[in-house]
């Protein structure tokens, strides 16, 4: 038996299988719909890759709030609406043997962007764009706006949302909740001392900057039920060579997320920080998710240009990481859980409609 097919247990909720979705944001939200809702084509998206074996689907990166949003086209669980169209996705996903699971975002400075395959450059208030937010009034990039710096009362507003957020996910049904602490986005903003210039008690020291991250998962772990996983994802490394946030931080905070009910990290890398190099290669951050798990005992989930079932296998077979979690890859190959365990000798949900086909 492939070991990448081997269930996995976190908390009281088993996922069938190592090999998981990543989030991987759309940027197509229907505004006639209303802003941050799904609709059609997120329904077939995550379903045709649940229909394809994959163990657990982790719906992209997901708005606690209007302002929170990446892009004009990104979900978003701020109100019911947007959850009574979450229902219909997450009762499909669960009808194939998927779990489904939900990563709840805040853009922060990155905020107010077009959608990639337009450039994905700051958009104004006349083209539907708003005015972002961050630890300091710091921008991302050049040509970036400045974003308003966060008061200590806006923290606690968004701490909140988060919370709020997490409720949402559960009424409609996602069984993990992932926090996104990754990419530069608003939480890994206040992580870096590269974004993170601030002198109160969010900013400086190693202790400070973390707190916002810690706030935010003991507010969702306080609404989330003791019997589901919690995730928190992480960019291990700015890729700076000073003045960033480092892999030596991320095994320290691993630790405490772990001591505050976190139960697995997604370990990626970068986003925060313009311009930087990243020496990208086949499994280039699974040596990132290889240490937290060696020195902290932590969980963890590899991502970054994996692409083969028997790279993926070896992965999980050398202890490497307890999942991966595949991005790319998915989106070229819905069913690609299906020819790994066929390549592998594993075994994944099969739709009775498909029963003709299993061999």
């Amino acid at each position: 038996m492939s070991a990448l097919f081997d269930p996995f247990t976190l908390r009281s909720l088993t996922i069938p299988n190592r090999l998981w979705m990543s989030p991987m944001c759309q940027y197509c939200a229907d505004p006639d719909k209303g802003a941050g809702v799904p609709h059609d084509w997120h329904f077939v998206h995550y379903g045709a890759r649940a229909a394809g074996g994959t163990g657990l689907i982790l719906v992209e990166a997901t708005a606690v709030s209007p302002e929170g949003r990446i892009s004009p086209g990104d979900l978003g669980i701020w109100n019911d609406t947007q959850v009574e169209a979450f229902v219909k996705i997450v009762d499909f996903l669960k009808g194939q043997g998927t779990v489904p699971g939900i990563q709840l975002a805040h853009a922060g400075r990155k905020a107010s962007t077009d959608a990639p395959w337009r450039g994905g450059a700051p958009l104004g208030a006349d083209q539907r764009g708003w005015q972002p937010l961050g630890p300091s009034p710091v921008p991302f990039d050049e040509g970036h706006p400045v974003p308003d710096e966060l008061s200590e009362a806006r923290i606690g507003e968004i701490v909140r949302q988060f919370a709020d957020a997490a409720r949402r996910a559960l009424a409609a049904g996602f069984e993990v909740a992932e926090i996104h602490g990754a990419h530069g986005y608003l939480i890994g903003e206040f992580l870096s001392p590269h974004s993170n210039h601030r002198t109160d008690g969010y900013g400086g020291s190693f202790e400070n900057r973390v707190r916002f991250a810690l706030e935010v998962v003991d507010a969702v772990r306080a609404v989330w039920p003791d019997e589901l996983p919690l995730f928190f994802r992480i960019s291990a490394t700015d890729w700076l060579e000073e003045n960033g946030w480092t892999l030596d931080d991320t095994v320290r905070l691993a630790a405490l997320l772990k001591d505050h009910g976190v139960d697995l990290l997604d370990v990626s890398s970068g986003g925060n920080a313009a311009g930087v190099r990243i020496p990208v290669e086949p499994g280039y951050q699974v040596p990132f998710a290889a240490r937290v798990r060696r020195e902290t005992g932590l969980p963890v989930a590899a991502v970054g240009l994996i692409t083969e079932a028997e790279q993926a296998e070896k992965i999980v077979t050398n202890g490497e990481a307890d999942a991966v979690l595949l991005g790319r890859e998915l989106l070229r190959d819905p069913y690609f859980a299906r020819r790994a365990a066929a390549e592998l000798g594993g075994q994944v949900h099969n739709p009775d409609q498909y029963h003709r086909a299993v061999r």
